[in-house]
């Protein structure tokens, strides 16, 4: 023990009067915590790696869609902090503002409550993308999941559709398809 650090020394000054049988109980504890916690870690690899071969839902741009009283006095605001303008038409009451990769919507009279807002088959300058979810497959996937829907859309059609969901905290989802069914 003359090579071992001061503390190692301090509380290992008197191992060699410990009976053998005590020294091996106390190393098969330490193994058996080491093959417990390897196989702890390892079970939690293999269900990370379960749950990432599990189909992720695509859901498509997103946005924050804003319920708002005056649509001119909101739009200025947003203006202020750098958003600009990049589509809606202010005359029907709604306005699309980005920032850099955010976005929002200013709606007025149209929605009751703020909304998270998905875009299937946008990109971040509603531009149609080849390859995204239908809304009509994320419908059939949520409902899948357990996940009720407030408002759903007809599973035959092909054409732009919604779907709404809500989350625990009453925050509505809208899940808003601009563009026709992806082709396979």
């Amino acid at each position: 023990m003359q090579n071992a650090p001061p503390f190692f020394i301090d509380r290992c000054e008197h191992f060699e009067e410990l009976p053998k049988d005590t020294i091996m109980r106390s190393l098969r504890i330490v193994f058996l915590a080491c093959v417990v916690l390897t196989s702890y870690s390892l079970g939690s690899l293999l269900v990370s790696a379960q749950a990432s071969k599990e189909k992720k839902t695509r859901l498509g741009n997103f946005s924050v869609s804003l319920a708002v009283k005056d649509i001119a006095a909101s739009k200025a605001f947003y203006e202020k902090l750098g958003f600009q303008v990049i589509g809606g038409d202010q005359r029907q009451n709604w306005l699309i503002l980005q920032n850099d990769s955010s976005t929002i919507g200013l709606f007025q009279g149209m929605f009751a409550k703020n909304m998270l807002t998905f875009n299937p088959g946008w990109d971040r300058e509603s531009k149609v993308v080849e390859d995204f979810d239908d809304v009509r497959a994320i419908q059939a996937e949520l409902k899948s999941r357990g996940i009720e829907l407030t408002a759903s859309t007809d599973e035959n059609a092909d054409g732009p559709a919604h779907i709404m969901v809500t989350d625990p905290d009453g925050n509505p989802i809208l899940i808003d398809q601009h563009v026709p069914k992806a082709k396979p």
